[in-house]
């Protein structure tokens, strides 16, 4: 898989998820980033250890992203799916996203403080891009900013952390995963 198939298929599972919703097509987005994560999935050596990192991004995403909605200080037009829940098509950006933190980003590797700047300043940065857009609303928009840095900054090291653990590229990792397998399948 190469950075640049990689870089791409990000910016258009962005770019339908945010022009989607943007446009009351919320669906739109979701439908395009599982095609990506199933070309990720495909494309990678080791699809278990990847769908782990996918996995903890999503958790992540729904957390953070809920408790902004929580807070009121942003709004989203549509894609609810459980009320007090980020609506679904911003959870799968999140997948979206974790799909390049071992391929495009993987230059981020053991750069933490890097990495925790490149979330202070690009979290918000694409958040406040979505808005210009009319995928969301900025109801608050100083102390969701502020939010949103703070958030991007914690978390951007964490994924950078679990993406060296969870590398779906690296052949050693197949090992790992077939007797985590094997392990998992004796006991049950």
């Amino acid at each position: 898989m190469t950075v640049i198939l990689n870089f791409i298929a990000f910016q258009a599972g962005w770019f339908a998820s945010v022009l989607g919703a943007a446009n009351g097509m919320p669906l739109l987005g979701p439908v395009v980033v599982a095609a990506v994560v199933a070309l990720h999935l495909y494309l990678v050596r080791v699809p278990a250890a990847e769908l782990r990192l996918l996995a903890a991004a999503a958790l992540m995403g729904l957390l953070g992203d809920s408790l902004l909605l929580a807070s009121g200080w942003i709004a989203y037009p549509n894609g609810e799916w459980l009320s007090g829940l980020a609506p679904y098509w911003i959870i799968t950006m999140w997948l979206l996203f974790a799909t390049t933190l071992n391929v495009s980003m993987r230059w981020m590797r053991g750069r933490y403080v890097i990495a925790a700047v490149f979330g202070a300043i690009g979290g918000p940065l694409s958040y406040l891009a979505g808005a210009r857009l009319g995928a969301m609303t900025f109801v608050e928009q100083v102390p969701a900013l502020a939010a949103l840095a703070l958030g991007w900054g914690v978390a951007m090291p964490l994924l950078t952390w679990l993406a060296e653990r969870f590398d779906g590229l690296r052949e050693e990792n197949r090992a790992a995963v077939m007797a985590e397998t094997v392990r998992v399948k004796s006991h049950g």
